[in-house]
């Protein structure tokens, strides 16, 4: 299968690297492309990636001039991904929360035809707290990801993960160029499987917190899931 790897990347000059070296050998050369979208980063990402494009030889980087938002980055992303004719694409973050040590494991359902979109849950196995996470943050999430199941009928362990893997039927099935270009994309992604019957395989991942910057506001960000639950009920993401 064509495996395709989304890098969303913004002000990630420190940790981007770090990323591609911990992407298993044998899994990088399965690897068709990674395609890393600098998002209008201020700061030297842009010079990283086009440094470590001159090692990783499958590196193809696309800059948004401006930050257009996480959701427009994945946008980019996955529509060069289509273009590309993946049958399977990947969203991995530049900042290393997600393992790339997993990317095996995690594409694994979808390689096997069991599932159409595989989810990394930091909560199956409950290391989230061990992990790092913040106190307020796991709270949230557990809060948010009860009204969601609730909402959209469905019985997921963590709505609000950031590591994503879909099937060329799921990119093809799901209009994401008509959802967020904000960090509501993935929840929403989600909730759009769900809209579509789509298979969903969740997968325990370790949590890790280090020193990457967070550019979420918590109470702003419950507040747009609920908005979002609320536009779902008045049918505006039938599509």
């Amino acid at each position: 299968m064509r495996i395709v790897i989304v890098m969303p990347a913004y002000k990630a000059a420190k940790t981007i690297e770090s990323v591609f070296e911990r992407i298993p050998k044998d899994f990088y050369g399965r690897i068709h492309r990674i395609i890393v979208v600098n998002d209008g980063s201020t700061d030297s990402t842009l010079e990283v990636v086009e440094k470590l494009s001159r090692r990783y030889d499958k590196i193809l980087c696309i800059n948004h001039e401006k930050n257009k938002g996480y959701g427009a980055a994945q946008k980019t992303g996955f529509n060069k991904a289509v273009e590309l004719d993946a049958d399977i694409s990947v969203l991995l973050h530049s900042d290393g929360q997600y393992a790339p040590e997993l990317l095996p494991e995690m594409v694994k359902p979808i390689e096997e035809g069991r599932a159409d979109v595989v989810m990394g849950s930091r909560f199956l196995g409950g290391g989230a707290l061990k992990g790092g996470m913040p106190l307020y943050k796991y709270a949230g999430n557990r809060i948010l990801t009860a009204i969601e199941n609730i909402a959209y009928g469905m019985s997921i362990s963590e709505f609000h993960t950031g590591y994503m893997i879909y099937s060329k039927k799921a990119l093809e099935s799901i209009k994401f160029n008509n959802l967020s270009d904000t960090f509501h994309f993935d929840g929403e992604m989600v909730m759009m499987a769900g809209k579509k019957s789509l298979r969903i395989v969740e997968i325990g991942i370790p949590t890790r917190y280090a020193e990457e910057e967070s550019h979420l506001k918590p109470i702003r960000y419950g507040l747009d899931v609920l908005s979002i639950i609320i536009k779902e009920k008045r049918g505006e993401y039938d599509f």
